[in-house]
């Protein structure tokens, strides 16, 4: 059995293959990457690295010889127009190489999701399904880092948490317990040409991640609602770079939307209990 993995050097990518390693031995385990020299720590873990660009359809087809499962890992880029060509590549070339299954890690709820990113991984997953190849769609929340990160410190030495999220709940799950997932499906029989919606089955609120900074901090933290416009205006005046302020007010305006208040029951199934909030902003502070 092979099992390849690609973006193996991203952070997802790089969990995902610490735990294939306690469940599978090293030289059934294939790391496909754009940047080989990057990949030098798993090469000495016995994994076998193989050159894999996403813009490169013959390096990506010759990274999948011999696949007996491959997790494609969705491409980071910036550009969905772009991301979409990308994705293609990498499908047509899972199909030309032969690979048995293929996994794929897109967006939690995607057909009715109302960002654009989702549309990326809904056609993605559409074009895995015209090559007939098996497949397992494991469709992530966003993930928790993005809001529970060592940048509370400062929401911390302040006394308030702003966002635009009103009183909107995040499914957001940690990249380790997502690839932990990952893991589980490439590995377990009974996952053939299924779909996971890999979401937090206990949405937490950001008045709720306020009252655990106090707990866990010891001091008072409030979170402060503000609109769009003055979240925007707020980031900005801390610093923070145009595109970041968009992407960000962006991602709090769809939490207080409910674009991601949906619940499943999936990744608990997977994993078990996913990692809780306490924890993680007690990882966040001491970082």
């Amino acid at each position: 059995m092979s099992i390849v993995v690609t973006g193996a050097t991203g952070l997802l990518g790089n969990l995902v293959i610490q735990h294939l390693l306690k469940k599978v031995p090293a030289n059934q385990i294939v790391a496909s990457v754009r940047n080989v020299e990057k990949a030098s720590d798993l090469e000495k873990l016995g994994v076998e690295v193989r050159h894999g660009d996403y813009m490169d359809f013959e390096s990506m087809k010759k990274s999948f010889d011999g696949a007996s499962k491959l997790l494609f890992i969705s491409s980071p880029d910036m550009d969905d127009t772009l991301r979409v060509r990308q994705h293609a590549n990498v499908v047509q070339a899972a199909r030309d190489a032969g690979a048995k299954h293929i996994a794929y890690t897109g967006y939690a709820f995607g057909e009715e999701s109302k960002i654009p990113l989702a549309l990326v991984h809904m056609a993605t997953e559409y074009a895995i399904r015209t090559t007939g190849i098996p497949f397992t769609f494991l469709r992530n929340a966003l993930y928790t880092e993005v809001f529970v990160n060592p940048g509370l410190g400062g929401a911390v030495e302040r006394g308030e948490l702003v966002t635009n999220a009103g009183t909107g709940v995040l499914n957001a799950v940690t990249r380790n317990d997502l690839a932990l997932a990952a893991a589980t499906a490439l590995t377990e029989d009974g996952h053939v040409n299924n779909t996971y919606n890999l979401v937090n089955s206990e949405p937490w609120s950001f008045d709720k991640l306020a009252q655990v900074l106090t707990e866990v901090s010891g001091k008072k933290v409030v979170h402060r609602p503000v609109s769009y416009d003055e979240m925007k205006d707020y980031l900005i005046n801390v610093g923070l770079p145009k595109p970041v302020v968009e992407m960000s007010a962006g991602i709090y305006q769809a939490v207080s939307e409910g674009e991601t208040s949906r619940t499943s029951e999936d990744l608990q199934k997977l994993i078990g209990t996913p990692t809780s909030l306490e924890d993680l902003v007690k990882q966040a502070l001491q970082a």
